[in-house]
C-alpha cells in the first residue's frame, strides 16, 4: 500500500508518497482544482498499488476526499488540532506537513474525524445559512439603532421595524449620507426577511421527517429551529459511545488540567462545531 500525505492550500496540493516500509516514493505538488486533483489520482494509481490518503480538516478537504475516493483511494480527513499535538514541528512548511500526514498513515496513527453523509451535510448547510442571514439582519438593525442614537432621536416604539417603527423611520429627519444608509438598510432587511422566511419553510419541511427533532422539541427552551440545528450538527448520535463523549463533542464541558493531586477546572473547552454550541447556549 502507498500512503499519501496531502497538504491543501488555496492554489496547490502538496503530496508525499510513502511505501509500507516508510520510504519516500515521491514528493510533488499538483493544482488544487478539479483537473489537478483528478490528474493526481490517476498519476498515483499508475503505481498499481492501493492508496490511502490523509488530508487535514479544512475548507476544501471534503472536495479532495470525495474526488479521490471516486478513483478508488481510501481517504481519511485528520483532525488538525490532534495532528499538531501528535507531531509538533520546529520547522513547518507545506512539504513537511504532507510528509507528516503520510507518516501518520503509515504508522496507523491518523486522528480521523467522522464524515457526515450528503443528507446531513445538506441539513447543516440549511441551518447554518439561516444563522448567517439572521446575523446580517441583526447587524443592519443595530446600525439603524446606532444612527438614531447618534442624532439624539428617541425610539418610542417597542419594535422599531414593525408598522409604527417603519412610519417613524420614514419621517426621520437626518442628513445625508445617514438618511441613505437607513433607507438602504431597511431595503436589505426586507430582502433578508423574505429569504429567511423561505429557509424557515424548508427547515419546517425537513423537521417533520427528521428522527431526532420530535424528541428535541420536548426539551424546554428548544423550538423547531434550534431542534433542527442541533440534530443536524450532531448527525448520527449513535457514533458517540456515551453521553460524556457527546458532551465533550459540544465543547460545553470545562477544561481539565490534572497533575498528581492537583485538579483544576477551567472555562469551556469550546472544541467541536460552533453552530451546535450556539444552538445549545441559545436554548
Amino acid at each position: 500500500m502507498l500512503h499519501a500525505g496531502l497538504d491543501l492550500s488555496r492554489n496547490r496540493l502538496d503530496v508525499c508518497l510513502l511505501s509500507d516500509q516508510g520510504e519516500i516514493v515521491e514528493e510533488f505538488a499538483a493544482p488544487s482544482d478539479h483537473d489537478g486533483v483528478r490528474a493526481l489520482a490517476r498519476r498515483v494509481l499508475d503505481y498499481g498499488e492501493p492508496v490511502r490518503g490523509v488530508i487535514e480538516s479544512m475548507t476544501g478537504a471534503r472536495f479532495v476526499h470525495d474526488t479521490l475516493e471516486r478513483y478508488g483511494w481510501d481517504v481519511l480527513i485528520a483532525d488538525a488540532q490532534k495532528v499538531k499535538g501528535l507531531a509538533p514541528l520546529a520547522c513547518k512548511t507545506d512539504k513537511i506537513d504532507a510528509r507528516v500526514l503520510a507518516v501518520l498513515s503509515e504508522r496507523d496513527l491518523v486522528p480521523a474525524i467522522w464524515l457526515p453523509d450528503p443528507a446531513v451535510r445538506s441539513e447543516r448547510e440549511q441551518a447554518r445559512f439561516r444563522l448567517h442571514l439572521v446575523k446580517h439582519r441583526s447587524m443592519l438593525k443595530h446600525r439603524i439603532h446606532s444612527t438614531l442614537m447618534t442624532f439624539g432621536e428617541p425610539c418610542p416604539v417597542s419594535d422599531l421595524f414593525g408598522a409604527a417603527g417603519r412610519e417613524l423611520l420614514h419621517h426621520l429627519e437626518i442628513p445625508q449620507p445617514w438618511r441613505g444608509t437607513v433607507d438602504a438598510s431597511i431595503a436589505l432587511i426586507d430582502d433578508l426577511d423574505r429569504q429567511i422566511a423561505e429557509v424557515n419553510r424548508q427547515l419546517r419541511a425537513g423537521s417533520a421527517e427528521h428522527p431526532y427533532v420530535p424528541l428535541l422539541l420536548t426539551v424546554p427552551g428548544i423550538g423547531w429551529v434550534l431542534a433542527f440545528t442541533i440534530a443536524a450538527e450532531i448527525g448520527d448520535v449513535t457514533r458517540f459511545p456515551s453521553p460524556t463523549k457527546l458532551c465533550g463533542y459540544t465543547g460545553l464541558c470545562p477544561r481539565v488540567n490534572q497533575s498528581g493531586e492537583s485538579d483544576r477546572r477551567g472555562p469551556l473547552s469550546k472544541h467541536g462545531p460552533k453552530y451546535l454550541r450556539w444552538a445549545m447556549l441559545e436554548a
